[in-house]
């Protein structure tokens, strides 16, 4: 079983004992100041010295974390694609990267002079919406433009494997491969 999250605590002050600037007397007054205004406002007021519940992380930091959390994955899946999408461009084989709950896969298939196909495969748990926005952050390729595949190009697809393509704009292509990496 795992424990409680405790991502939120960092260090708060130094104990400097009797000084007007100990942190852990300021933070005692607090908490006896934040018992003396709860037990105003309930009627069966608190036992303890001190209340310290204000501290702890309400609502609204629960969505600021959600959401932070949110755009760091978005920003993390979009350099993953974009090294993808290099690496496959130089040899044309499928390069992948593994996250939490599934992989995601790469590969670029194209001949001179004919169109640039671009295959995305996703394996294991993914919820609908990631898949939309794994598909919609894909260098060079048109949000609208996917097609749902039952095989990718040297191989059927696996259980729990879904597998997108597309064509690649080949200017975005050749901005792909000219970006340092």
């Amino acid at each position: 079983m795992a424990g409680p999250d405790l991502s939120w605590l960092v260090a708060a002050g130094r104990r400097e004992d009797g000084s007007g600037g100990d942190f852990y007397a300021a933070l005692e007054a607090d908490g006896r100041a934040a018992r003396a205004r709860c037990n105003a406002e309930h009627s069966d007021g608190l036992k303890t010295a001190t209340h310290t519940a204000h501290l702890l992380p309400a609502r609204e930091d629960h969505v600021r974390y959600r959401a932070e959390a949110g755009v760091h994955f978005v920003r993390r899946l979009r350099a993953t694609l974009l090294d993808l999408a290099h690496a496959t461009l130089r040899d044309g084989r499928e390069h992948t990267r593994e996250f939490d709950t599934f992989t995601l896969g790469l590969q670029v298939r194209a001949d001179h002079g004919h169109e640039t196909y671009l295959a995305v495969r996703i394996t294991g748990s993914v919820p609908p919406n990631l898949t939309v926005l794994i598909l919609r952050n894909v260098p060079g390729c048109e949000a609208e433009g996917w097609y749902p595949e039952y095989a990718l190009p040297e191989r059927d697809l696996l259980p729990a494997e879904q597998a997108w393509s597309n064509l690649m704009d080949p200017r975005a292509a050749a901005q792909v491969l000219d970006e340092e990496r």
